[in-house]
């Protein structure tokens, strides 16, 4: 081999090349050869290991391949689908029961008896527990039923005491239980009037400062006692300990307040509140339709926001808004004034347009809705309505 490529390489060098150098080259040539072939021996035994190691590897990627199939053929989607359906169905009946319970706490007080009615919300408490959501569902529809049908028992047996005047004039001073005739039919009004010249109104609460959950209550007689007040009624609306949607808020109220020790409640939470208002200010009393429209004046003697506005300039503000602890019918407080008059009082049977209307027929120039239900109370030398709940906060009238 190497005598013949000896006799190629001189056939085709030059003179200037002798024999010695021809055989070095030639055997530079051939080692390169060894050197290239072993090269690639080495690289294809290389390339064999990775090819093995590659199958070990598919083999591996497979596997975990498997194993994703066989988790998704678990139908994890499915059963997160029966989760979500379950809480829901939990939440939904949950809010039924809720509002079932809350609407029989109202009720109970009017009522002689409640038994058939609780039986109905235990059974319903029952059928939750055991995820039969169908029929919790019915069972709470039915409780609905019966508790709207002993509230309309009671609109439709409720009557005005034949002692009682009927009378489209409010009393010039101090209490007054009279009819008033409307459009809408004849309401039943206990109501007291103080001359602002002569009487202060002020608001007191049983906290000192803002609270929001677990907050002091005191009776309406409390608040009149220990302000050596001669009237008072309930203040705004809160959120009663009595209610399970209340938990973690139970008697705190979150309208604008500042209360006889010039303390502004809820301040930061109403900077742009649309709740009307009413401000007491020596011998005025002023009415705004949004809170917004008044600053943190501490000059005044106190100030209450609450809904609805019912009377503006002597116009009816008022037909309804769509909640039912308004709309429908009950007891409509209110605090209200005819020049420097103020009034405060209760409305019986009437839904809030019937109040709206009764209280334009007495004459008011402005009038406010206050909270009512197991809240209403009216004090005026012992309580005229209620006593009701323990509330946060009332509206009182004391001598000057």
């Amino acid at each position: 081999m190497l005598s013949f490529l000896f006799k190629i390489i001189k056939r085709h060098l030059t003179d200037k090349f002798d024999e010695s150098l021809v055989i070095i080259f030639v055997t530079l040539i051939v080692i390169f050869g060894f050197y290239h072939f072993s090269l690639i021996n080495n690289l294809s035994s290389q390339v064999t290991t990775l090819l093995s190691s590659g199958s070990t590897a598919q083999k591996q990627l497979l596997s975990i391949k498997q194993e994703l199939t066989d988790l998704k053929n678990q139908d994890q989607v499915k059963i997160n689908k029966d989760l979500q359906t379950e809480i829901k169905n939990i939440e939904t009946n949950y809010d039924l029961a809720v509002s079932a319970y809350e609407k029989l706490v109202d009720l109970k007080p009017k009522i002689k008896d409640s038994s058939k009615l609780d039986s109905l919300f235990a059974q319903a408490l029952k059928q939750l527990s055991q995820k039969n959501f169908a029929s919790a569902s019915s069972t709470l529809a039915d409780l609905n039923t019966k508790i709207q049908q002993e509230n309309d028992k009671l609109v439709s047996s409720f009557t005005i005491p034949a002692n009682v005047l009927t009378s489209n004039t409010p009393p010039k001073s101090g209490f007054s239980s009279q009819t008033v005739q409307t459009d809408s039919g004849s309401f039943l009004v206990n109501i007291v009037s103080a001359d602002l010249n002569s009487t202060k109104v002020i608001v007191d609460t049983a906290s000192d400062s803002d609270c929001s959950n677990n907050c002091p209550v005191l009776s309406l007689a409390d608040y009149v006692n220990r302000n050596g007040a001669f009237a008072g009624i309930n203040g705004s609306f809160f959120c009663p300990a009595e209610y399970p949607s209340c938990a973690g808020k139970t008697n705190s109220f979150d309208t604008l307040l500042m209360n006889k020790n010039k303390h502004y409640f809820n301040s930061d939470n109403n900077v742009y509140s649309v709740v009307p208002a009413v401000i007491f200010q020596g011998s005025s009393i002023r009415f705004v339709g949004q809170s917004l429209q008044w600053g943190r004046d501490t000059s005044i003697d106190s100030m209450i926001a609450n809904y609805p506005l019912y009377v503006v300039g002597s116009q009816n503000q008022f037909g309804g808004n769509g909640d039912p602890k308004i709309d429908n019918k009950g007891t409509r407080t209110f605090v209200a004034n005819i020049d420097s008059t103020v009034y405060i009082g209760v409305i019986y049977n009437a839904s809030g347009s019937d109040a709206a209307k009764v209280l334009k027929t007495l004459g008011m120039h402005n009038a406010l809705g206050l909270d009512q239900g197991g809240s209403t109370a009216l004090w005026y030398g012992g309580y005229k309505a209620g006593p009701g709940r323990n509330i946060p906060n009332a509206v009182l009238f004391v001598k000057r």
